[in-house]
């Protein structure tokens, strides 16, 4: 991997863990594992308290990337007004797609799975494991929405749940 490739990263910048979501990487470190120099993105996620310490030349191979742009964080939003697309599938093979597509780290896939788990206040209520699903994607969404929009979880909370009230209504 070139050395261009793995820098694309930098210190006090906000990244997508495709298992954990947005952390912010506080530093680039050496250490020396099982006899060899590696370096390190130290990467921080409030939310969690949680650190993690990705070597730099896997980076991009684990699926790490930069926030979403301006125009994806829009077709997610355009992604939840749309109608559900719950498959007839049985729900532990359901339940499995939607773990992947939240942590593949990708936004849309994310933003799907809000949409097929959302449930309007006058709909039938949602299983223990349907809710924790829909409150993982849901929380993944708005950090990276806030993240992207600088603002603070609280008013991205806000903005997609006016996009998924206004499709109900």
């Amino acid at each position: 991997m070139t050395k261009s490739k793995k820098l694309e990263f930098r210190p006090n910048e906000y990244v997508v863990y495709p298992a954990h979501g947005v952390g912010q990487i506080i530093s680039i470190e050496e250490q020396e594992v099982a006899g060899f120099k590696l370096e390190l993105f130290v990467i921080t996620f409030e939310k969690d308290k949680m650190t993690l310490r990705v070597p730099t030349n896997k980076a991009v191979e684990v699926g790490m990337r930069s926030l979403s742009s301006p125009d994806v964080i829009e077709q997610a939003m355009k992604t939840l007004k749309g109608k559900a697309k719950v498959k007839r599938a049985m729900w532990s093979r359901r339940a499995q797609e939607y773990e992947q597509k939240i942590n593949s780290g990708d936004l849309i896939s994310i933003a799907e799975v809000v949409r097929d788990l959302h449930r309007a206040d006058d709909q039938r209520e949602q299983s223990y494991s349907e809710r924790q699903l829909y409150e993982a994607a849901l929380e993944r969404l708005t950090r990276e929405v806030a993240a992207v929009a600088g603002n603070d979880e609280v008013q991205a909370a806000r903005k997609v749940d006016e996009v998924l009230t206004s499709r109900a209504a």
